[in-house]
């Protein structure tokens, strides 16, 4: 319910920031806690971070053996260095654009340990991070986030490390403590700037990063905050749209647009079309603008 609320505007026009604050805060109080390490909530033996994981998708490497779920994550993402994930054979797939990589002061973890990117085989020079190539995977920032190797050093369940035993995260608490402080930044009732920037301060501290000053402490640092920490969590395209950043030219990355310098886009893809086979199925649907 908070993250619909926070989102209200956007998709019906009438904002609901202080029933986003209303249902944050009740979650706020259930009991979680931020969990001590920030990698372990997407390693192979992550189901023992509940203090942190409200709930997830849970994923077994021999009980729910598919090539979707973080089984396509982990493959995804690796290329020859695909032991370093954990699993036998990389897939030369997923890369994250120079928008990712601005988000960190540097990419090593020095100063902030959400930074997981791949530094082994591929560099994470800004030689490597500039796609000149789209289909060479040897291009753009290595995302090293969900490894299928557990904490404690154990085996993981399936032997031929093909598939996954990380389970994905859909909720986290700090997902509720950024919902709180932006609908507080929005003029939502019911919370204050200072327990906002303490919440966002937690988790930076967590991640060994330095704590914002108040004097800093504004929307554009919350959606920035929210990129660090929820990063390839399935979140950017939703908090680009509230940001109206998704399709205008205020904000670009590489490739956006279809062009390697980005540009900006229809904003008919602020939403998804109806699939034909919906609409030819039941007749009470209509195809969004644009489609």
């Amino acid at each position: 319910m908070a993250r619909l609320y926070l989102n209200a505007k956007v998709y019906t026009g009438t904002e609901r920031y202080t029933d986003a604050l209303t249902y944050a805060k009740k979650v706020i109080a259930a009991g979680y806690s931020l969990h001590a390490s920030y990698p372990e909530l997407f390693m192979a033996d992550n189901n023992k971070c509940t203090d942190e994981i409200i709930w997830s998708v849970n994923c077994d490497g021999l009980r729910t053996q598919a090539y979707g779920n973080t089984t396509f994550i982990v493959h995804c993402a690796s290329g020859d260095d695909h032991n370093d994930y954990g699993v036998a054979g990389g897939w030369d797939g997923y890369r994250a654009t120079q928008g990712l990589a601005n988000l960190f002061p540097d990419l090593s973890g020095a100063t902030d340990k959400r930074a997981l990117f791949t530094t082994s085989v591929y560099s994470t020079s800004e030689t490597q991070i500039a796609i000149s190539d789209v289909s060479n995977f040897s291009n753009g920032l290595h995302v090293k986030k969900f490894i299928n190797v557990r904490s404690d050093g154990k085996p993981t369940s399936d032997p031929t490390n093909t598939y996954s035993d990380i389970d994905f995260p859909v909720f986290r608490l700090p997902e509720m403590y950024l919902i709180y402080a932006e609908a507080t930044l929005r003029s939502g009732s019911g919370g204050t700037t200072t327990t906002a920037l303490n919440y966002i301060n937690q988790i930076r501290a967590r991640a060994g990063a330095s704590a914002i000053a108040a004097i800093n402490f504004d929307l554009q640092a919350i959606l920035d905050e929210r990129g660090r920490e929820l990063y390839w969590e399935g979140f950017r395209r939703t908090d680009l749209i509230r940001y109206d950043l998704l399709t205008t030219n205020t904000y670009l990355w590489p490739w956006k647009g279809g062009i390697a310098s980005g540009t900006g886009a229809d904003t008919k893809y602020n939403i998804f079309p109806v699939p034909t086979a919906n609409i030819t199925a039941n007749t009470n649907l209509t195809q969004n603008t644009g489609y």
